[in-house]
This record gives C-alpha cells, structure tokens and sequence, in this order.
C-alpha cells in the first residue's frame, strides 16, 4: 500500500512545475508574472508578444537542429566503429566519449570558454553550436552504441552471401535496425541542446537561447508567453511520446 502512495507523490513532484508553467501561460498579467491575475487566451493569442521572446526560442531551435544533425551522424559513426571494429586506441576513445558526460557542466563550459578565447574567437552563434555538438555526441555515441551491439552480425553476413556490396547491406540492412537508436539519439539530442543553460552562458556573449531568456526574465516573473512557448514544446513532446507509442503497438500487434 505504501509504495502506491510515494509512487503518487513522486509523480505530484514531478508534475506541480509542468503544472504551474501551464497555468501560468494563462495568467493575465501585467508588468510582472509573479501572481495570478486573471484568465486570458491573449497569450496563446499572441507567443510573441513579450520582447525577444521568440527571436531567443527561433535561436534555441536553429542551435539545436544544428547540433542534433552533426553530433547524431558523428555519433553515430563513432559507435559502428567502436562496436564494430578493433583498432588501437580504442580503449582510451570509450574513454573519451565518456568524459563530457562526467564532466559538471561548470567546468565544461569554463574550459570552452577559455579555449575559444586563447584562440580568439568572439562567443556567439557558432561557439554555442561547437560547444552543443561536443557534449551531445556522448549522448548520441551512448545511445546508438546499445543499438549497435544487439544486431546480430549474420544479417550482413547474409546480405553479403546475396551478393550486396558494403554499402548495398549497410543501406538496406545494418541502417534500417539502427534507425529507431538512431531517432531515439537524435531526439535525446535535441532535448539537450535545447534545454542548455550552463555551458550555453559561458560561451554565448550576447546571443541569447530560450533558456538564458528565461534566465534573465525570472526576476521580474517569466513572460507569460515564455509559459506558452513551455508549454506548447512539452505537449508536442507529449505528443511524440504518445505517438510512439501507438505506432510501436500497432506493429507489434501485425507482427504478432
């Protein structure tokens, strides 16, 4: 009986901020967005009407679309190698791939920050991409790497016995089993570049991502159209889960 009732409490805590977010993008406030002030649609109406709010979600977005791209085909390259083939060295590359993911952020980005000074490169727009790419390809590598690891190797094997070129059996085989790691990596990606805030503020000067408007905006109460753009990105998210779902289900079941 006890274990229903923490598990209820837990999802309680885990829910009350998503909860208060989405409220609160309803709130007719005024100057400040610390207290409820009424009901309205007008934020909903308009997500773009607090300043810089969406040009700071547009950056977020360009960022991690960036960021997911490159570090999900590097990543992804790097997991087949390491999983698929021996080398020298590849030990100390496991190694490597996992020290972004140990490292606090703080340090991180204090040491990106050093890094790009001594080379004299002004933090902006594409330190911000260098710097995402860097830490997401962990993920990616991580995540791709399980994939990788449970394909039994005698489907290429099979394919080559069919007379399929390498590239013939990795296209038409190898990559349409990795494809759902390889979804998973991307999204996961994603959700961290754009959810970044420490390493983003060491190494973005003045280019401003969602997170660090939502910063620099909660003193004076977050916008209630920053609540909105929250919102709508956790019930698209939402969404996609779901939809995952149902579509895995439907296969299943045809499978079955």
């Amino acid at each position: 009986m006890i274990v229903p009732v923490f598990a209820a409490l837990a999802f309680v805590y885990l829910l009350v901020p998503i909860a208060y977010t989405v409220a609160f993008s309803f709130n007719d406030a005024g100057r400040t967005n610390l207290v409820w002030r009424g009901f309205t649609l007008d934020n909903w109406a308009n997500p773009c009407g607090a300043p810089r709010v969406c040009e700071a979600f547009v950056n977020s977005l360009q960022v991690g679309a960036i960021a997911t791209v490159v570090s999900t085909v590097l990543g992804t390259l790097i997991a087949l190698a390491l999983v698929r083939y021996r080398f020298r060295g590849r030990a100390l590359a496991n190694l490597l791939i996992f020290l972004p993911m140990s490292t606090p952020e703080v340090v991180l980005g204090a040491a990106l920050l050093a890094q790009f000074l001594s080379l004299r490169i002004n933090p902006g727009f594409t330190t911000v991409v260098v710097a995402h790419v860097m830490f997401c390809i962990s993920f990616v590598v991580v995540t791709v790497k399980a994939r990788v690891a449970s394909l039994d190797p005698r489907l290429e094997e099979a394919a080559a016995d069919l007379y399929a070129g390498p590239f013939q059996a990795f296209w038409r085989v190898t990559f349409p089993l990795l494809l759902p790691g390889i979804a998973a990596a991307a999204l996961l990606a994603f959700s961290l570049s754009f959810d970044d805030f420490i390493i983003t503020n060491f190494n973005s000067g003045s280019f401003v991502t969602f997170p660090k408007f939502v910063y620099v905006s909660a003193t004076r109460g977050i916008p209630p159209q920053a609540n909105v753009i929250g919102s709508a990105m956790f019930a698209l998210a939402l969404l996609l889960v779901i939809g995952a779902q149902v579509v895995g289900s439907a296969r299943r079941r045809q499978h079955r």
